[in-house]
């Protein structure tokens, strides 16, 4: 498989050793310095594009491969805003697209984990309930969508919170939630991969779930994952299709 890497800085460099090491080809790697090479002709070199790079490139990264029919697999974060647009396009361009917060076998089985304890923790008022994660400082985005995306899943199973919000620790302007509303709290920290826990908090007890990423390698490996999925398939899909514990 050929693949366009969009986004080349240390995540970019670390799907292309697995991509490579899976026998894959590199054909094109684009970064803030030959941003000129991003065009029809060199995408239309490629049998799938990554994008890993900035949210602010998202978008334009995804029209124009839509724009070469070029199947996309986004792992950057902090673009949402304009999903259901990006949706909208691809269903009606007939392209192909896979989206997620995190490509990680791990975090996937993590997420999965998450709504099955928010479902259980139902019947228990007791325990109120927070998401905590911690990444490195040059992570962009807060808070992440991993952990976004563990808040959406407690939300959908626990009646006691029906939205979220963050706060962003050192920043001097402390977030404090309402009992129905759900704390997302961040950290950013020099050198850290990725650490989620959920927190699940009595007068009584505590229980935690936590998820630690040693490195970027299971974020990489599963974006090369999720790109041999789509390859041959048509569509709007996100990285839930690839993993289906319940089967």
């Amino acid at each position: 498989m050929k693949l366009a890497l969009l986004g080349y800085g240390k995540m970019g460099r670390t799907i292309e050793r697995f991509a490579l090491s899976r026998g894959h080809e590199i054909v094109l790697a684009i970064d803030e310095n030959n941003l000129d090479l991003l065009t029809k002709e060199n995408l239309g070199k490629a049998d799938v594009a990554i994008d890993f790079s900035t949210p602010a490139s998202v978008p334009g990264n995804i029209d124009s491969c839509f724009d070469a029919h070029l199947p996309i697999v986004v792992g950057t974060t902090g673009w949402y805003g304009h999903l259901q647009e990006v949706k909208d396009k691809c269903e009606e361009s007939n392209n192909s697209m896979l989206y997620g917060s995190n490509f990680s076998i791990g975090v996937n089985l993590f997420f999965f984990i998450n709504k099955v304890l928010a479902k259980i923790m139902g019947p228990y008022p007791q325990y109120d309930v927070q998401v905590e994660e911690i990444h490195h400082t040059q992570k962009l985005d807060s808070p992440s969508g991993t952990a976004i995306t563990l808040a959406e899943g407690i939300i959908e199973e626990l009646d006691r919170k029906n939205e979220w919000v963050n706060n962003l620790v050192g920043t001097g302007e402390e977030v404090m939630n309402k009992p129905e509303q759900l704390l997302i709290e961040s950290h950013r920290i020099e050198d850290v991969p990725g650490t989620h826990t959920v927190i699940y908090s009595s007068e009584v007890d505590q229980i935690e779930l936590k998820h630690t990423a040693h490195s970027r390698a299971g974020f990489a490996l599963g974006a090369v994952l999720a790109a041999e999925w789509l390859k041959d398939r048509k569509g709007f899909y996100s990285v839930k299709d690839i993993f289906d514990f319940n089967s």
